[in-house]
């Protein structure tokens, strides 16, 4: 399993993956589910991953080669005149991946190849967009309804990314509530895990603001870690307790 989670601000994109990768208890391992490729001053274009580790790569190593040797039949990420048609691209490699693979296991193994992906980054003279993409190669686009996306195990972090977002937020304090959404998730879930992978990509900025990998070491993660951990118990604290009076019994007791 896995965890990323795309986030669209007025400010630009920030984009955050874990990179664990696990076939059982005793067999863990570190993989890169984050990838992004720029041209100064002309587009950014990143990718994050989640699902079928065999799948995702082949995705992957196949849009690097259309980026490296682009052909009138195969668009390239730095070609395509929109984000939009990178969406598309993207969508369309991944869709014929996972059909690929299928037909040579049987139509039910289609499942077990399946993988989604969040596509983020901006085209000069346009808007920063920001897409889900499906196992099917379909895909959505965030929107004020929608600002950010989740994919991988998503229900554990999901609540503070809900409660904390707010559109107009600095990028260090959207970086702050993705670590804590990260954190929620790594204490729920052993199968993510870290180091994460953290990109932000300012609005015209069109190459990466920032990026960083945050391994166990890090001490901001461990700082916000730690405190939020204590806020949350201090917040319980302070709450009315439970009273068991007749007051607060049932009609029927």
């Amino acid at each position: 399993m896995t965890y990323c989670v795309g986030m669209m601000l007025d400010r630009g994109l920030v984009l955050m993956s874990d990179t664990r990768t696990n076939s059982g208890v005793d067999n863990i391992s570190v993989f890169r589910k984050m990838f992004h490729w720029s041209v100064p001053g002309e587009r950014i274009v990143a990718v994050l991953t989640a699902g079928n580790l065999a799948t995702t790569q082949s995705v992957v190593s196949q849009l690097e080669e259309r980026n490296k040797a682009p052909s009138e039949r195969q668009n390239s990420l730095l070609e395509a005149p929109t984000m939009f048609q990178v969406a598309t691209v993207v969508g369309d490699v991944l869709r014929d991946t996972i059909a690929s693979r299928a037909s040579n296991n049987g139509q039910a193994a289609a499942s077990t190849f399946s993988a989604s992906m969040i596509v983020a980054g901006q085209i000069e003279g346009m808007e920063p967009r920001l897409f889900l993409v499906y196992p099917e190669g379909n895909f959505i686009e965030a929107s004020f309804d929608t600002p950010f996306f989740q994919i991988g195990e998503t229900k554990y972090g999901r609540p503070i990314l809900i409660r904390g977002y707010d559109r107009d937020m600095s990028f260090e304090s959207a970086v702050k509530l993705l670590m804590l959404s990260f954190d929620s998730t790594l204490k729920a879930n052993l199968s993510v895990g870290l180091p994460l992978d953290l990109l932000v990509i300012e609005r015209d900025g069109l190459e990466p603001l920032h990026e960083r990998r945050i391994d166990g070491g890090n001490r901001y993660f461990q700082t916000v870690s730690a405190g939020w951990g204590e806020a949350l118990k201090k917040a319980f604290l302070s709450l009315p307790e439970y009273a068991f009076d007749e007051q607060a019994r049932s009609p029927s007791q």
